[in-house]
């Protein structure tokens, strides 16, 4: 990790090192902050939550989404040049920031969520500070900007266009009925919000 990133900086990474970097960020952004928040880091079962709050679209959406997304990836890597021609070093800084403001993103709403929520599923209060002041979805948002760095990453532009089209349009679908949910239990203070 460290040691790729280094030689990384200095322009010395090979394609080995640099797919290890995305790699290790991409596991890390994904698995890590949600096990620690629903527990699975503190013991082995998840903590219990009240189901009212497990909204999703139906099944078909769902598997619609990650094929889209799962298609957007792979047409990435064919719309992508070569690996061993997209340049290491310096020109991949604005890439990094992308990931650095990802992890954080990420992190920060998952972290102010759990702070009004009861086991970060069942919220307590409407959430309006942190990464909440400015985005509405936080998590969602940071998702969608993972899968862009991933794209901007590989130099694919369309590709770039097919995920972020595929997850608004799933992302907004899961937003609305959980807004719905949100009126329902919060009344005006989330109208306001």
């Amino acid at each position: 990790g460290l040691y790729c990133f280094r030689k990384h900086s200095i322009g010395e990474a090979s394609i080995v090192e640099q797919l290890a970097i995305v790699t290790s960020v991409f596991a890390w952004l994904t698995l890590v902050p949600p096990a620690y928040f629903n527990g699975y880091l503190e013991d082995y079962y998840a903590r219990p939550h009240d189901p009212k709050w497990d909204v999703n679209p139906p099944k078909w959406y769902r598997l619609l989404f990650c094929v889209g997304v799962m298609v957007g990836h792979w047409l990435a890597a064919f719309e992508a040049p070569e690996l061993h021609r997209i340049p290491g070093g310096w020109s991949n800084v604005g890439v990094w920031i992308l990931i650095v403001v990802t992890l954080l993103m990420q992190y920060n709403s998952t972290l102010y969520l759990a702070k009004y929520s009861e086991k970060v599923v069942v919220p307590t209060a409407v959430v309006q500070f942190g990464p909440y002041r400015w985005v509405r979805h936080p998590v969602y948002a940071s998702t969608m900007l993972l899968f862009a760095t991933y794209c901007l990453a590989l130099r694919a532009p369309l590709s770039l266009m097919f995920v972020v089209a595929v997850c608004l349009m799933y992302y907004e679908q899961k937003a609305k009925l959980e807004e719905v949910l949100m009126v329902e239990t919060f009344g005006e203070s989330y109208l306001e919000y």
